[in-house]
C-alpha cells in the first residue's frame, strides 16, 4: 500500500479490526479531503468502466457515494444536488434519448 494511505469508507477500520487485524489510520484535514475525494472518483470510474455487467451496478453505487461526499464538502445536500441535476436536465436534457452528436453543417 502506498505509505501516504488511501482515502476508505468509514467503517472499513472497524472491519479490519473485526477480521483481527489492527489498521494503521489517520483524519485527513480539510484540503487532503477534498484532493483525496476527488481521486477517489478517479478510482471508483475506472473500476466502473472495467465492470462487467454483472458488477457495474455495485462499481456505479460506489461512484455516486464519492459524488455525495464531495457534494456535501461543497455544502450540497443530496437534493440540492438531486435538484442541480434536474435543473439541468430540463434545460439540456438528459441521456436517454442517446444522442450522438457528430458536429455542425
Amino acid at each position: 500500500m502506498n505509505e501516504h494511505g488511501k482515502l476508505v469508507r468509514d467503517r472499513i477500520p472497524q472491519i479490519i479490526r473485526e477480521n483481527g487485524a489492527e489498521p494503521v489510520v489517520r483524519t485527513a484535514d480539510a484540503a487532503e479531503y477534498r484532493s483525496r475525494l476527488r481521486d477517489k472518483l478517479g478510482e471508483e470510474v475506472a473500476e466502473f468502466l472495467a465492470a462487467d455487467d454483472a458488477e457495474a451496478p455495485e462499481e456505479l453505487a460506489d461512484v455516486l457515494e464519492v459524488v455525495h461526499a464531495l457534494a456535501a464538502d461543497l455544502g450540497l445536500g443530496p437534493d440540492q444536488l438531486e435538484k442541480l441535476r434536474a435543473a439541468k436536465a430540463s434545460e439540456r436534457g438528459g441521456f436517454t434519448d442517446r444522442v450522438i452528436w457528430t458536429g455542425n453543417r
